[in-house]
């Protein structure tokens, strides 16, 4: 796992820039339960690929807001990064989204569920609080997305398919821009108590949506009526490493008065990842454009 760092108050700055990539789907490339035939795990991946498109444009709108109260040259470039890098997340789960449709996943309800949830959120909420709740879902994209980077179990469940692709360019990028919708809400006076209690709130949100949608999903699905294959399923999920200690003690970490995400170094990890992806030989050098 990454080590701490001890920044001494001030935070390391990573280039961030949005990537010109595209990820193709064709009919034949994926079978019905894509993550590794596993029945649990695939609903649960359609379920958070389904939120991506309509959270990306909250969290662009939400740090957008503020971004004129953005003064330092060097934060400005990372906030035009991360609204680059998160419109171009939200496209390209739009186009997978559109294929798990066709696979039997209700993607296209859980977005249009989503979409009504957030703009439920700018509607009765303040911005301030929009974007203390933006930042605390980075907070959760950004622990699954560095999980997914340092544990070979969980890059084994997607096997070699082109989601493998699409949600290994999706975790390096998250982990890049992890801490920018963080430093905006702090550069524009929010409060720890108003950043603290929007993270307790999305903790039971999103714990909670992801079961109940998942379990919507999965009755959708005839596999789910074999009690063996529900049974296996299940059993596996609860050794998954995006549910292990770690993974929670990152989450809760949020909730620190003093707490930053780059308290947490991932140098090692996004140089390590850039080479793969990115090198020369690497595995989604064919994918830009």
């Amino acid at each position: 796992m990454t080590e701490t760092r001890d920044t001494g108050g001030v935070t390391s700055q990573p280039e961030i820039r949005a990537r010109r990539i595209r990820f193709d789907y064709p009919d034949s490339s994926m079978h019905d339960h894509y993550v590794g035939g596993d029945l649990v795990m695939s609903h649960l991946v359609a379920y958070l690929s389904a939120t991506f498109p309509e959270g990306e444009e909250f969290f662009v709108r939400s740090v957008r807001h503020f971004a004129d109260k953005v003064v330092d040259p060097e934060h400005k470039d990372r906030v035009r990064g991360f609204i680059g890098q998160e419109v171009t997340h939200g496209r390209e789960h739009r186009a997978l989204n559109q294929r798990l449709q066709q696979m039997g996943y209700p993607t296209r309800w859980e977005d249009r569920t989503t979409r009504r949830m957030l703009h439920g959120y700018e509607r009765f909420l303040s911005p301030l609080t929009c974007l203390a709740i933006t930042a605390a879902l980075e907070h959760f994209t950004a622990v699954f997305a560095e999980t997914l980077l340092e544990d070979e179990r969980a890059q084994e469940l997607l096997g070699s398919t082109e989601v493998r692709a699409l949600l290994l360019w999706h975790a390096f990028e998250e982990s890049e821009h992890r801490a920018v919708a963080f430093d905006v809400y702090r550069s524009v006076g929010g409060s720890e108590r108003r950043r603290i209690t929007a993270m307790r709130a999305m903790m039971v949100a999103f714990t909670t949506g992801m079961l109940l949608h998942t379990v919507v999903s999965l009755l959708s699905d005839r596999a789910t009526y074999r009690p063996l294959q529900l049974i296996t399923s299940l059993a596996r999920l609860r050794h998954s490493p995006f549910l292990s200690r770690t993974v929670s003690r990152r989450l809760r970490a949020y909730n620190t008065v003093g707490f930053h995400p780059d308290d947490i170094d991932n140098t090692a990890l996004l140089q390590r990842w850039a080479v793969e992806l990115f090198g020369e030989n690497g595995s989604l050098s064919d994918h830009l454009h």
